[in-house]
């Protein structure tokens, strides 16, 4: 198989040497052509991944043309942000028109809330449309770490082909019907994430952290299967799971964003701190809106967003949670 891996950051980058340890012929493909050229000059990519040498069978370089050529799949690894501009620009390329295209950013499109793999399709066919989502830091999947995660598709085939294209003896694939589920579940992880940090800056414990775990989880499925989702997906790999690794480890951006938040700084002054890019925070004000055109109470993202966005002071949106009107967890 010939995979175009687009997008050189972290995930880009652990992806593409997945997939050259499966057996593909990987080309990995970066926008900034200095960045680019220094990737394939020294073999590491500083600071993304610093230590992780990439070998010299995964082709690196910043022509698109040449990266899509002949491809069999196309990997889309880029922020949200960038996904749809990305997969414009793919279609309008005639060697990639019948390739697996699969999206891996965790967010919604930023101006019409729709799931990124929506709006895939309005470019490119949409049996060709696979998203590959799940508990998977991109430091971990790049060294070998035993990883599990999911592949999705618009059509069953799309995830199949996902699942084979990407599976090895240390990255595992099980494959979901439920798309709509998987999308929505591995984007509103970030925001409890982002909660998670705060609770850690605080310097609260474990009974806080598994309170929001719980409760994020109640409200993320909530408006899920308000848009059409299955409860089940929640309670899987781009559920539960990535809510857990996302929310505790040292390795999540959205984690520790919530950390500089809880130690004062304002979003704007931790954007420019950041290497890489917290998807948590646009997913946010998206959630937000998505909650109120669905009617569905979603009260740890609307603190969020009042913290995030209106400087709402941690401390006083942990205490507003804390007193919301008593009722039953389950009866």
């Amino acid at each position: 198989m010939r995979v175009a891996v687009l997008g050189s950051g972290s995930w880009g980058t652990a992806l593409a040497l997945t997939l050259r340890r499966g057996g593909a012929a990987v080309h990995l493909w970066g926008r900034d052509g200095e960045k680019i050229d220094a990737i394939d000059r020294e073999r590491v990519n500083e600071p993304y991944l610093p230590g992780v040498a990439i070998p010299g069978e995964i082709v690196v370089g910043n022509d698109l043309d040449r990266a899509l050529c002949g491809a069999d799949a196309v990997v889309v690894a880029v922020p949200s942000t960038a996904t749809i501009p990305v997969v414009e620009a793919v279609a309008g390329r005639e060697p990639s028109s019948g390739a697996l295209v699969v999206l891996t950013a965790k967010g919604f499109e930023p101006q019409s809330g729709r799931r990124l793999s929506e709006g895939a399709a309005e470019r490119i066919a949409p049996e060709r449309i696979a998203v590959l989502a799940g508990p998977s830091h991109a430091e971990e999947v790049a060294r070998g770490v035993p990883t599990t995660v999911v592949a999705a598709g618009i059509e069953p085939h799309a995830a199949r082909e996902a699942q084979r294209l990407f599976s090895t003896e240390r990255f595992r694939v099980y494959t979901n019907g439920d798309l709509t589920g998987v999308e929505i579940a591995t984007a509103l992880k970030n925001i409890i994430a982002l909660a998670a940090g705060i609770s850690d800056g605080l310097g609260f414990g474990d009974n806080t952290k598994g309170a929001l775990l719980t409760r994020g989880l109640a409200e993320i499925t909530r408006l899920g299967i308000a848009m059409g989702a299955k409860e089940n997906t929640f309670a899987g790999l781009a559920g539960m799971g990535d809510l857990i690794t996302t929310c505790i480890s040292r390795h999540s951006r959205n984690r520790r964003f919530g950390e500089e938040i809880a130690r004062g700084k304002s979003v704007e002054q931790i954007r420019k701190e950041m290497v890489m890019v917290a998807e948590g925070v646009g997913t946010t004000s998206m959630a937000s809106r998505l909650a109120k055109r669905h009617g569905v109470e979603m009260p740890i993202t609307l603190q969020m967003e009042r913290v995030l966005f209106h400087r709402k002071p941690p401390l006083e949106a942990m205490a507003d949670l804390m007193k919301r009107d008593l009722k039953a967890e389950v009866w």
